[in-house]
């Protein structure tokens, strides 16, 4: 259950680094794409680290 929470934060935090990295470029598509992708896995990684917590 943990490997899931650790690539869902890893590749959570990639999309933020391309978030930023399309920031710099003023790629604003890219930025739309990589923050909704970011947030999402984010979420997931968050939400699984609580139910571990919880249970």
């Amino acid at each position: 259950m943990m490997r899931h929470f650790y690539f869902r934060l890893m590749l959570g935090l990639v999309f933020v680094a391309c978030l930023i990295f399309g920031l710099i470029t003023f790629n604003f598509p890219s930025v739309l794409l990589f923050l909704f992708m970011g947030a999402s896995c984010l979420a997931s990684a968050y939400s699984i680290w609580k139910k571990n917590k919880q249970g």
